[in-house]
């Protein structure tokens, strides 16, 4: 169960790191939209903080381990010689 847990943890730190660069070429995008009230140009860019990326980190890591779990315990309640057979 331990090592189905560590799998998708470490899958989830894979994908935050990759979310994480993509993210982080966010922030050379401007994007701009017009006010067509009061006929103004409304700007504003994405920045990433240390604190967006420790949440992130932790949302990954959540994330992970709620989707490996389920799958962990099944594993572990099988027995080796049936899940080789099922494989």
């Amino acid at each position: 169960m331990l090592a189905f847990l560590a799998e998708a943890l470490f899958l989830a730190l894979i994908g935050w790191i990759v979310g994480l660069a993509l993210a982080s070429g966010m922030q050379l995008v401007q994007i701009s939209t017009m006010n067509w009230q009061s006929f103004s140009e409304l700007a504003f860019r994405f920045t990433l903080t240390p604190e967006i990326v420790l949440k992130s980190l932790v949302f990954a890591l959540a994330m992970g381990l709620a989707g490996g779990f389920l799958p962990a315990v099944r594993a572990a309640r099988l027995k080796i010689v049936d899940a080789l057979r099922a494989a």
